[in-house]
């Protein structure tokens, strides 16, 4: 057996006094007094009594055995004390009141803060533990149930986004809900007190709405914005030198002449509208009055201005909400006002107009355009001047756009778009015609052909049938309805073609005659549509011809060669 070893940490036996002569021998007493014994442990204890039985009595075995289960039980109720002091604290922290999550507004004085919570603002106490100089205006604070602030946190990473409507002088902001409807003032964080902020941007709020927190952005300002207009010189356009030179009158001429409009006391033209056919280059007009306008400027002052283009296409600004149309078109005009006093070139294009500024008819209470044209004209004559700004419209039904938008003073200038003659025909194959692509013959040759085969009046090529109230009938040919989009697609097909054969030979091939000639006749092939008898005055609408003088237009019917003769 072992020997037994008592425990050191017990204080060392003391020599028996002589208080304590008359109690018996062997006794504890005779080594500590009470007070000492009973800061002693039961194990060091029981290590004073086996110090005290001779080293080979039977006893010790049993001393051994006895302190080990002491051991073990003493184990274990230190165990079961320190899970009882963790059962305790969490219990304790259950039982606590919630904490409040505030916005410091900032300081009204000495260890007091102005926080707002669930909307109401307090000036809480704040414990004088806290650093109290790093709070922030913006971030969040817990609040005890005394409402007294006792610990700070981050910025919240949610909350509501909103557009900013107005800047105050003092830094605050005037911001209102999407719809347009509610508006409420509001301050700056300090993580955006020194951040540019600009009318129309977007910033997000505390849950509390009371600090903005971050800027979001410009929304959708930067979706209708074409942040570079692409270079497309006056000479990329072709068969519209009529359409072109009127634009350079309307729009070039006041901004390189301001010197003359003004001795002349001539003012200044709002905006025009392209209307005509579709596909005859109405938006690339538009587009190419934007960089042209710029690239003129510069050559002849030396100033490098930037063009501002927001193109719009008119269905896009329709919303079911109610005020969301019309708070779209008064910040369509907003962001021109701004980039122009920027010294941008600001350019409105709205294409489709007659969707969004057509004509208002008697139902007002159902229809969207009651509120949407006046808003309009409102925007182009109103209180506020439009300096600097082009507002260009596009449509191919001119005649279903509202009469008070077309009136002299807001779209001063009405330029026809017409399609291209025969001339103007071969100058658009020309130029898709490009030298980098590899051609059979010189693209002079090749258009010319094509624009032949174009205006060839025969049988292939007749379209329509108009009949006029005299009984007279005439015969509208398919260049009598072409543009610059058809002819782009049977570039697109002779290419197409182009490749296919030199896939199938296995050498390299160009563009021929043949592969023109057999696009234009699958282009013509694939574009046989013809009008209902009800869509006859919208088909019209298309040509020339005025409808009250046509009774019927119809596909060509077919006749031998002795019934041409009739017709004129």
């Amino acid at each position: 057996m072992a020997e037994f070893r008592p425990e050191q940490s017990g204080p060392a036996p003391a020599t028996p006094r002589e208080e304590d002569a008359s109690l018996p021998a062997g006794s504890l007493n005779e080594l500590l007094s009470r007070e000492e014994l009973d800061q002693l442990s039961t194990l060091q204890l029981l290590d004073l009594i086996a110090a005290r039985i001779p080293p080979r009595n039977g006893a010790l075995i049993d001393l051994v055995y006895l302190r080990e289960r002491l051991e073990a039980m003493e184990e274990i109720g230190e165990q079961a004390r320190e899970a009882l002091e963790k059962m305790d604290e969490v219990i304790e922290k259950l039982r606590a009141p919630a904490l409040r999550i505030g916005t410091f507004l900032g300081l009204v004085e000495k260890q007091q803060a102005q926080v707002c919570v669930n909307g109401i603002d307090y000036v809480c106490k704040v414990d004088p533990m806290l650093p109290f100089t790093d709070f922030q205006i913006g971030q969040r604070v817990f609040c005890n149930e005394a409402f007294a602030v006792v610990r700070g946190a981050g910025f919240d990473l949610n909350g509501p986004i909103v557009r900013v409507d107005e800047l105050l002088s003092d830094g605050r902001l005037r911001v209102g809900q999407e719809a347009g409807i509610v508006s409420m003032v509001v301050q700056r964080s300090d993580l955006i007190a020194k951040e540019k902020v600009k009318t129309g941007m977007e910033v997000r709020l505390d849950p509390n709405q009371r600090v903005a927190l971050e800027i979001i952005g410009v929304g959708k300002r930067i979706e209708r914005s074409l942040e570079t207009v692409a270079e497309i010189p006056w000479s990329a356009i072709g068969g519209q030198d009529e359409a072109v030179q009127a634009i350079r009158d309307a729009i070039e001429m006041p901004f390189l002449h301001r010197d003359l409009f003004k001795k002349f006391e001539h003012a200044v033209p709002k905006g025009f509208l392209l209307y005509g056919p579709p596909g005859c280059g109405k938006t690339l007009l538009g587009k190419a009055t934007a960089s042209n306008l710029r690239r003129q400027i510069a050559q002849q002052t030396g100033v490098e201005r930037s063009e501002f283009f927001l193109h719009i296409k008119g269905p896009e600004i329709l919303n079911m909400w109610v005020g969301e149309s019309e708070r779209q078109v008064r910040d369509l005009f907003a962001q021109c006002r701004e980039r122009a006093r920027e010294g941008a070139l600001a350019f409105l294009f709205i294409d489709e107009a007659e969707s969004i500024l057509g004509t208002r008819r008697g139902s007002r209470h159902h229809s969207m355009l009651s509120t949407l044209v006046p808003m309009f004209c409102t925007e182009m004559d109103g209180i506020e001047p439009l300096q600097n700004v082009v507002v260009i419209l596009a449509s191919n039904r001119a005649d279903l756009i509202d009469p008070a938008i077309l009136r002299p003073g807001r779209i001063d200038r009405k330029i026809r778009v017409r399609r291209p003659d025969k001339e103007g025909l071969r100058s658009i194959y020309e130029i898709y015609l490009k030298e980098s692509l590899p051609l059979a013959e010189p693209r002079s040759s090749l258009a010319e052909f094509i624009t032949a085969e174009h205006f060839a009046k025969s049988a292939e090529n007749e379209f329509l049938e108009i009949t006029f109230r005299s009984g007279r009938r005439e015969i509208l040919y398919r260049c009598d309805m072409a543009s610059g989009a058809v002819i782009a697609a049977v570039i697109e097909r002779a290419k197409s073609l182009a490749i296919k054969r030199a896939i199938s030979s296995g050498r390299e091939t160009s563009i021929s005659r043949d592969d023109l000639a057999q696009a234009l006749r699958l282009e013509h092939g694939e574009n046989d549509l013809f009008p209902a008898s009800d869509l006859t005055e919208d088909w019209l609408k298309l040509t020339d011809y005025d409808p009250e003088n046509v009774v019927r237009l119809g596909p060509v019917r077919t006749r031998t060669k002795d019934d041409h003769s009739g017709i004129i």
